[in-house]
């Protein structure tokens, strides 16, 4: 679809259903108080939302494989997959297929070794769906009312990029992506750039800030991600979910 075809291996789980789509027929471009261009669909119309879980990185770190470390009785890849399915039942992984054909259907990168935003280009490539949630393997303590919340305002405003800011940074890998971002994560990617911040400039984007997480009732802390034996170690003291 963007020039370069994505590798899917498709294992299925039992659960596993897939998505369809319609595209947009036209958009109006509304500039809001913050400056930030949202891009709103004016005509057609969209169908269910695609979840997909990165699993992929090199957790070096870490020190060994995070998707099939323990936290609690589950593996932070049960963990994150239970969270997508809590919200959709077309949930896939993006990493290698050998490794995770057991779990369900996985999608492997194209441009291999070039981080997390490879495998959101891998992940849009693949969609039938125009609404995507993109997940990372280790945010163990993510609360299924937030992601619902999330893909609500990634529907409203019809931006290409919903993401929310917290921490003091943006968390690209626990946003909404319209397929669209694809076509401009390639671009990057086949000029050697894998920064995924930068690209949320030249696309419609809707951040949503910590003070309106806040009002909402979530927390900060349940963007916490797992990058060190202490992390895990720490994290194992906390209730997975909860975001305490």
């Amino acid at each position: 679809m963007w020039g370069v075809a994505t590798r899917e291996l498709r294992w299925c789980s039992s659960n596993c259903s897939c998505g369809s789509s319609a595209f947009h027929d036209s958009f109006r471009i509304i500039q809001n108080a913050d400056g930030v261009y949202d891009q709103r669909v004016t005509e057609g119309t969209e169908f269910g939302v695609t979840a997909f879980v990165l699993a992929g990185g090199k957790s070096s770190r870490m020190g060994s494989d995070k998707a099939f470390l323990r936290l609690g009785d589950e593996t932070l890849l049960s963990l994150a997959l239970k969270a997508a399915s809590a919200v959709t039942g077309d949930v896939r992984i993006v990493g290698d297929g050998q490794k995770f054909a057991a779990f369900g259907r996985v999608v492997e990168d194209v441009y291999r070794g070039q981080g997390p935003l490879g495998g959101i280009h891998a992940a849009l490539s693949s969609s039938e769906t125009e609404l995507n949630l993109v997940l990372a393997v280790d945010l163990p303590f993510l609360e299924q009312e937030f992601l619902e919340y999330l893909l609500s305002r990634a529907r409203e405003s019809g931006a290409v990029v919903t993401v929310p800011r917290a921490g003091g940074g943006l968390h690209p890998l626990c946003a909404a992506y319209r397929r669209g971002f694809a076509e401009v994560a390639e671009q990057s990617l086949r000029g050697g750039k894998n920064k995924i911040d930068s690209l949320f400039s030249t696309v419609g984007t809707r951040v949503i800030e910590e003070e309106e997480l806040v009002r909402a009732g979530f927390s900060a802390e349940m963007f916490r991600n797992l990058n060190t034996p202490e992390e895990l170690e720490k994290a194992k003291s906390l209730q997975p979910g909860r975001g305490s």
